[in-house]
């Protein structure tokens, strides 16, 4: 019995450009070509073809097919590190419809920062960028508590930081950031990390600081940026206030 490429492909359930490409690889030998010129392929033809369909089903790369289909002692080594990756993914895929549910539950944008779905109406445009771009720099424990402090943060004076206009004035440059010190300051008393934050970071110090003072400068305004600056003085002398007022006492 001999059949054509595209009888060959049929019966596989593949294309014709599948074979070619199996042929280009060196995984298929060319066959034998009839009188008129075309390619004729037989049973070992069909059976390898078959068996190359069945490892790419499990995942094996076409570069390897070639010494995992001939059990060589290296296949079970490579079979456990296709495993591996296929778990790997397949957790992969599981977070993706976990964080998919998350999007439709609270009907928020699909880009929303993974881990915020259910408080990304308080952030502002700003703000989501600013915490993407911190899921680059920070471990996933530290993103968990950043989330914490969004889900406590209740007062208003986040979405009137977010609408100040560059030309604020002092006087409301100053009112916002003695608002604002009081959250910053309890934050530094729940998360110690903050003040130092090296044991937290996926990146370097200086990949962070660059990538953090370049970020706020591009997603905030000048009044913006002279309020959350006043707002971390004034949150870190905070703690030394009150331990001296302790200590008097």
């Amino acid at each position: 019995m001999a059949w054509s490429t595209r009888e060959l492909a049929e019966l596989a359930g593949t294309t014709v450009n599948t074979i070619r490409h199996y042929h280009r690889l060196g995984l298929i030998d060319e066959p034998e070509r009839r009188y008129n010129g075309y390619k004729q392929y037989g049973v070992q033809d069909l059976v390898r073809l078959l068996r190359i369909r069945r490892l790419a089903e499990l995942g094996v790369p076409l570069s390897q097919i070639g010494e995992v289909g001939a059990g060589e002692d290296s296949t079970p080594d490579a079979l456990r590190q296709l495993d591996a990756e296929l778990a790997a993914r397949i957790e992969r895929l599981q977070r993706a419809r976990s964080d998919i549910a998350a999007i439709l539950r609270d009907s928020v944008p699909a880009d929303v920062p993974a881990g915020f779905e259910s408080v990304a109406s308080r952030l502002s445009e700003a703000d989501s960028s600013m915490i993407h771009i911190h899921t680059q720099l920070y471990d996933q424990d530290a993103m968990k508590d950043l989330r914490r402090m969004v889900e406590a943060d209740t007062d208003s004076i986040s979405s009137e930081i977010d609408d100040l206009p560059p030309d604020a004035d002092e006087a409301t440059r100053q009112r916002l950031a003695e608002r604002l010190a009081p959250i910053l300051a309890q934050n530094l008393v729940d998360y110690p990390w903050l003040s130092d934050p090296v044991a937290r970071l996926s990146k370097s110090a200086h990949v962070t600081q660059q990538t953090f003072v370049e970020a706020v400068i591009d997603l905030y305004n000048t009044a913006q940026i002279d309020v959350l600056h006043r707002a971390s003085i004034l949150a870190h002398e905070q703690p030394r206030i009150t331990r001296e007022a302790d200590g008097d006492g």
